[in-house]
């Protein structure tokens, strides 16, 4: 076994349910080993600055059904630039941190990658709503995104069902259709509008549309990802070539927030604690991830070049079905 004498753990890039999870796991996995956890405030730009609080079993053992993170988080643009990598290098060391803990999605392991050129020992978790970090098959945060949106959805499928509408209904992913194909499912889209299957044909959608139209129906739902296609050109569309009247609704942040699922707490916490151990068996620069619905590491330049997560296309085929 290693000697690990003190971890740093932040969360960077987009909020997800269940990074606290995994924070909360980390401080009691360490504090088994009585290793010392030091939390970073917001995120790589926190290690830049060095803005921490140290971590205690009292300070994290009520947070498991918080949504967001209590680290804070960003996006650091500073991060990218080697001189402040080498910045937050130095304080780390400064301070006798031995490795750190990063959580986050793509952005954060790529940020991750660079830092080990400093001398780092880094170890991330995939803390992602949009599930799109290609080397595991489950990311932080999705599990409570989609039941998030597929609520939401149930409840404005409602109001469209009172006045005969058309429900265009954008949820995120970015380059990502894990919301939208498994909310769309979930809630009976009559379309489903995807990043790694959208052709540029509007008919398709507004056919659909009038053919059920003919055959009775009086409300229709259409599920659109993020950054596809202009979704109130979208709605502006369908009313036009069908005559429908249509809405368009943005869920946007709601997708991030709230308590998380029981599942983002479990792999929060299994996660947290399985990279506690990566370190202390002395593997440097990993990944943790699922695979098999096992916990497995990855080295971090071996993650990033496995090839990306395509959407399944089983499921993809089973919503054109279950749509029809």
């Amino acid at each position: 076994m290693c000697t690990i004498k003190k971890i740093a753990v932040l969360t960077s890039g987009g909020d997800a349910p269940g990074m606290n999870s995994a924070i909360r796991a980390v401080v009691f996995s360490a504090a088994q080993f009585h290793i010392e956890v030091v939390g970073v405030l917001r995120g790589y730009d926190g290690l830049i600055d060095w803005e921490t609080i140290p971590l205690g079993l009292e300070d994290v053992r009520n947070i498991n059904n918080q949504g967001g993170t209590i680290l804070f988080t960003s996006r650091s643009e500073r991060f990218l630039q080697q001189e402040y990598r080498r910045q937050a290098a130095d304080n780390l060391t400064k301070h006798g941190v031995d490795a750190v803990v990063a959580i986050g999605g793509d952005g954060t392991l790529r940020g991750a990658i660079t830092f080990q050129e400093e001398g780092m020992n880094i170890v991330c978790i995939p803390g992602t709503i949009d599930r799109d970090v290609a080397c595991t098959e489950y990311t932080l945060g999705f599990d409570t995104a989609v039941n998030t949106a597929t609520d939401a959805i149930d409840k404005i499928r409602d109001s469209s069902v009172s006045h005969g509408r058309c429900s265009v209904v954008e949820v995120m992913g970015r380059k990502r259709g894990y919301i939208a194909l498994w909310a769309g499912m979930a809630t009976s889209a009559d379309g489903i509008v995807l990043p790694e299957k959208w052709d540029g044909n509007f008919n398709r959608i507004t056919d659909a549309i009038k053919k059920r139209h003919t055959d009775g129906r009086n409300s229709y739902l259409v599920v659109v990802a993020e950054g596809v296609i202009d979704a109130p050109e979208l709605a502006a569309m369908i009313q036009a070539d069908t005559g429908i009247e249509s809405r368009v609704s943005v869920l946007g942040y709601i997708q991030r927030g709230g308590q998380p699922s029981a599942k983002d707490r479990m792999y929060g916490s299994l996660m947290g604690a399985y990279a506690v151990e990566v370190l202390r068996q002395g593997r440097k620069n990993r990944i943790v991830a699922i695979k098999n619905d096992i916990l497995v590491d990855y080295a971090i330049s071996e993650a990033l070049d496995i090839e990306n997560n395509t959407l399944d296309s089983f499921q993809y085929e089973l919503s054109l079905r279950l749509s029809e």
